[in-house]
């Protein structure tokens, strides 16, 4: 075995390899990538040689018994299946730090006053980050309120009456434990199960010290006293519960019925890590979906989703050791993997949204939360999860939390929640059969890591974002600096800003100005020529083939509109032109 290195966009990358014959031929096959720092990677490569060495050693140790050989054909094969060629693993290097840097560099997000040295777990959107970020809420509250009929929104307040978390438990018990570790000192957290189990990743002991509560403590009015505390809310969800009856005589929602919000939450979070993945100020897209108690089984929009394909992955799978599994819903809850209707039609119609807006399919799964793991009022959860490249992590959460936040709130503040059924002709505390809540941080990530391309012909950054996320809609440039083209350039640009953000460019070689542009995902980039002066038309610039037609200024408005509206191409709308620059 041994150690290669492969530049890479003009980085260094190592892996380590052996040599293996096929026939008459010596192939190489890359056993491990080892990362970007030579001394570390040899380091790593002794390390994996030596597990390697010890695994033979207990292959041999094992005899060759027919169920030993049965053993090692299944490790084989799981082996085979998730090798990649050198060339596939380095195409698809791109990790979270690389991420965060090319986020600051482009202005998409940088840490939070960062003059002064910045304060982890907290980050500032810049110009295109909050474009983007916006574009996303945007989409979401479309999907989820303005295309149904049984949800309504609200915007509750980030601090409120410090009750509503001692109903809901987070006053009491809405903690982590904290621990040190012995050797490097790292703070961390860990699940109460795990300690004594695990170790630092420096191979450390943790020390225990103790529970910590994750709420921001503040305090309203000038006086600081013990009736002044309140808290910064650490979720979306309360507000919901604590408004619900108000929202459902205002709406005038009938069961079953969805409450969705979008907004910022806080929690002070022990280790804040992976860029926006792990914050301690982040924002929440939540719904909390309310069914008649005795209708739990009936899901009426089940079937809109039934042929729905999910990758499933259920605590049966996870405890055997099994590989998740590619179904339709209706066979995930005919099989019972899935309990309810409702929670594979929300799995499904979350996926969908995703999917909807770009996101690679085979990047996502549904993960059924261990038993062991479940919070005390829920009967199931299930995660949507998306493929990092820090692993698969939780993008949200389907819980069934029964009627514990209603009658919670119901017990300590000695109010009715309850409403009338008109179907039923009684009063009923509904239940929480789902709800839906996703970071929107994590849903920027998705869609960031998603989008991101190098392309080799351009030998530039190209940022696939879907029409209606990407933050610019179009750019315009004047190919030369004259005053005619500067004000026809401008006209143009005074006329999209009415629907659209769009930038004008003027300065660098016009190759410059488009690979700026592809950095940034701007769908379109418009240039203003010769021609476009003698007959009104101008070149439209197509971001991800960078293939460019010809067309008139007086149908721009109609054209975006259909490119981001309706994910037409821009290449249908005029006659391809060739250019000397892509």
């Amino acid at each position: 075995m041994f150690v290669t290195k492969k530049k890479v966009n003009g980085k260094d990358y190592y892996y380590l390899q052996k040599s293996i014959r096929e026939g008459n031929k010596i192939k190489s096959e890359c056993i491990a990538y080892l990362g970007k720092d030579k001394e570390e990677a040899d380091k790593r490569a002794a390390e994996i040689i030596e597990k390697i060495k010890k695994e033979e050693w207990r292959v041999k140790d094992m005899g060759d018994g027919e169920e030993n050989k049965e053993n090692m054909v299944n490790e084989n094969k799981k082996e085979e299946k998730s090798k990649l060629s050198i060339d596939e693993k380095a195409s698809s290097i791109f990790t979270i730090e690389e991420l965060t840097t090319f986020c600051k560099r482009k202005g998409f997000v940088y840490p939070s006053a960062e003059i002064y040295g910045g304060l982890a777990g907290f980050w500032d959107f810049g110009p295109l980050g909050v474009e983007l970020k916006n574009n996303l809420k945007r989409e979401w509250w479309k999907y989820h309120v303005y295309q149904r009929e049984d949800i309504a929104g609200i915007d509750g307040s980030i601090i409120t009456n410090p009750k509503v978390w001692k109903a809901s438990g987070h006053a009491d018990n809405f903690t982590d434990v904290y621990v040190k570790c012995k050797k490097c000192k790292k703070p961390s957290k860990i699940d109460k199960k795990d300690i004594g189990k695990v170790k630092c990743e420096c191979d450390g002991e943790y020390e225990v010290i103790g529970d910590f509560n994750l709420m921001f403590k503040t305090n309203v009015g000038p006086v600081e006293t013990e009736n002044s505390l309140a808290y910064l809310r650490p979720e979306t969800a309360q507000l919901i519960f604590a408004d619900f009856k108000f929202v459902q005589e205002n709406s005038r929602l009938k069961l079953p019925f969805g409450i969705a919000q979008i907004g910022k939450s806080f929690r002070n979070e022990i280790s804040p890590r992976d860029f926006l993945f792990r914050c301690r100020e982040f924002e929440q897209m939540e719904i909390e979906y309310f069914i008649h108690p005795e209708k739990r089984k009936e899901c009426s929009y089940f079937e809109e989703l039934e042929n729905f394909e999910l990758n499933v992955y259920s605590e049966e799978m996870q405890k055997t050791g099994k590989d998740s599994v590619k179904m339709k819903i209706k066979d995930a809850v005919e099989k019972e993997i899935i309990k309810l209707k409702w929670h594979g039609y929300w799995l499904a119609n979350e996926t969908k949204w995703f999917l909807e807006l770009g996101a690679d399919k085979n990047k996502f799964r549904v993960r059924q939360h261990l038993s062991e793991e479940k919070s005390h009022y829920a009967t199931d959860t299930w995660d949507l999860q998306y493929k990092f490249p820090f692993g698969w992590q939780e993008l949200e959460g389907i819980a069934d939390r029964g009627n514990f936040d209603l009658s919670q709130h119901e017990k300590f503040s000695k109010e009715d929640l309850k409403i009338f059924d008109e179907e039923t002709k009684t009063k009923v505390l509904p239940h929480v059969v789902c709800e839906p809540s996703l970071g929107v941080e994590r849903a920027f990530l998705v869609f960031m890591f998603d989008a991101y391309n190098f392309d080799e012909k351009r030998q530039n950054i190209v940022l696939k974002l879907n029409p209606k996320l990407a933050p610019i809609k179009a750019a315009v440039f004047p190919i030369v600096k004259q005053p005619e083209y500067n004000k026809l350039a401008e006209d143009i640009v005074r006329d999209l800003r009415k629907e659209f953000n769009v930038v004008y460019d003027k300065s660098g070689s016009i190759g410059r100005r488009y690979a700026r542009n592809d950095e940034a995902g701007t769908i379109a980039c418009i240039t203003v020529d010769e021609q476009s002066l003698k007959d009104k038309t101008i070149t439209l610039r197509d971001r991800d083939t960078a293939e460019q037609v010809r067309v008139k200024i007086p149908e721009l408005k109609e054209i975006m509109r259909k490119v981001i509206n309706e994910g037409s191409s821009i290449l249908e709308f005029g006659k391809k032109v060739s250019t000397r620059v892509k």
